[in-house]
């Protein structure tokens, strides 16, 4: 069976599973790409996530904060009242690591959905954290959430216009949406629109180590960080980095819910990039990592 012949069945095997689009970059560029609908915007979900992850390395380079900030300074005026020592021993860092004390996960969607809070910021500061920040995963999209309010309250920008010229503009990337808070804040921990071909191209610069034509975007020493950092889940799932997932093959991976993958894998120079919207919660990579990873 052929390359071609080989990918033509893996498209046929997740045809099933709401798979709208399938592009595969090997060797910086593109080699084979299905569109089981017309291009164009798809929900991204916690994509969104490693893209706030990268806004955060451009902002530490920039010098708005590190990630040893202790957080709770920059959410003054969000305050009521004295906050625990847990609370003041949040740092930045613990918002992209998962590790912010909560047992439970904040913000979520169907939570979203029901909330009557319109104070997402507020909300998040006056939850209780049980245990001490930096101990412990559990995934949440309160961190994601308050990291991007943090580029934003300290750039003046929306994190949309602060990332335009740093981000999507070099890699082409014009049409994009990005859902909101009730009070109008860019939701930087889901709910970003962009194409599957733009995905791919922000999988290429994580894959090239922050270069992009021959440019250096990305801070080389936010990329290697990232890279390297390598945090327990204690769930039986891939570890974690900074707000980005560790896959197998020493793959760097931003995952959104129901079937958005993008995966970038150093041994074969390949950035995988699938859009879907899968109810049963089937590990669409699976599929990659048997029908065609081993051949390419």
């Amino acid at each position: 069976m052929t390359l071609n012949e080989r990918f033509d069945f893996f498209c046929r095997a997740v045809a099933d599973f709401g798979v709208k689009h399938v592009v595969i970059r090997q060797y910086d560029k593109e080699v084979f790409r299905h569109d089981f609908e017309p291009a164009g915007l798809c929900e991204q979900y916690s994509i969104a996530k490693s893209i706030t992850g990268t806004a955060v390395g451009f902002a530490i380079a920039e010098g708005l904060f590190t990630l040893d900030d202790p957080v709770l300074p920059y959410f003054e005026d969000k305050i009521k009242g004295s906050m625990s020592d847990n609370w003041q021993r949040l740092i930045v860092k613990h918002l992209l690591t998962m590790q912010m004390g909560f047992d439970r996960p904040y913000l979520m969607a169907n939570q979203r959905r029901e909330m009557k809070e319109t104070d997402w910021e507020e909300f998040v500061l006056t939850r209780e954290m049980t245990d001490r920040p930096g101990r412990y995963f559990k995934y949440s999209n309160a961190g994601p959430y308050l990291a991007g309010r943090l580029i934003e309250r300290t750039s003046g920008m929306t994190l949309i216009d602060y990332l335009r010229p740093r981000l999507f503009d070099p890699l082409g990337i014009k049409d994009l949406s990005w859902g909101q808070d009730p009070e109008g804040n860019i939701f930087a921990a889901s709910d970003i629109l962009l194409t599957t071909e733009d995905v791919s191209r922000f999988g290429q610069l994580w894959l090239d180590r922050g270069k992009w034509e021959g440019a250096q975007l990305l801070p080389k020493d936010w990329v290697k960080k990232t890279w390297d950092q390598v945090i327990s889940t204690n769930e039986g799932e891939s570890d974690y980095s900074l707000l980005f997932w560790r896959g197998r093959n020493d793959s760097l991976c931003a995952v959104g819910r129901h079937g958005q993958y993008c995966v970038m894998i150093p041994e074969k120079s390949i950035v995988f990039a699938m859009n879907g919207f899968d109810g049963t919660n089937e590990n669409l990579m699976e599929y990659f990592w048997t029908y065609l990873y081993p051949y390419m």
